[in-house]
């Protein structure tokens, strides 16, 4: 079977389960921003040599995975996406994501006295790409919320939290990569 299946050479693509929509369609840009998201993640991950970083932006990958395939069901066929085994977006998943912020910020040395200008090293400037890339994710997710009352609001408050976390993670880098021990 070939990548290039054609099916989207005029402007619509299928959503879980067959529904054709536009490629405008705001589902279909809220998880493509996702996906963006997840990329660029990938990116920051390839660009540090940090332990704790490495797993940490892992974890946010896969959680991610979820949510696109949340994101890439419509509602009519959420029931069926939760009976064929897919998980949701969850609210322990914005909690885990919670803790480690709270753990990171115990750390006051990772605060800037001013304004972050993003490219002290490859690897921060990755995560600031990826804490940028999230915000986008979450505007386009907001449109979705406004557009579907029944909205799982767990993507919206994961995504909130996740560009916090790329944005700590970032310091971190640059505080190791200054040598300050925090």
């Amino acid at each position: 079977m070939s990548i290039a299946t054609k099916t989207g050479d005029k402007g619509e693509t299928s959503l879980m389960y067959g529904r054709r929509v536009p490629k405008t369609d705001h589902r279909v840009d809220a998880y493509g921003c996702v996906d963006e998201l997840n990329s660029a993640l990938g990116l920051a991950r390839a660009a540090t040599d940090g332990a704790f970083i490495k797993e940490e932006i892992l974890r946010a990958q896969k959680e991610l995975i979820t949510m696109m395939g949340e994101l890439a069901t419509s509602p009519g066929d959420l029931e069926r996406y939760r009976k064929d085994g897919f998980e949701i977006t969850t609210s322990s998943m914005v909690d885990r994501v919670t803790g480690v912020i709270d753990e990171l910020e115990k750390d006051k040395s990772l605060y800037p006295k001013d304004w972050v200008i993003p490219g002290a090293s490859v690897a921060s400037a990755a995560l600031d790409n990826a804490r940028t890339t999230c915000r986008r994710a979450e505007r386009r997710v907001a449109a979705l919320v406004n557009d579907d009352k029944n909205f799982n609001i767990e993507i919206l408050r994961y995504l909130n939290r996740l560009s916090d976390l790329c944005w700590l993670l970032a310091r971190k880098i640059e505080q190791v990569d200054r040598g300050d021990s925090g």
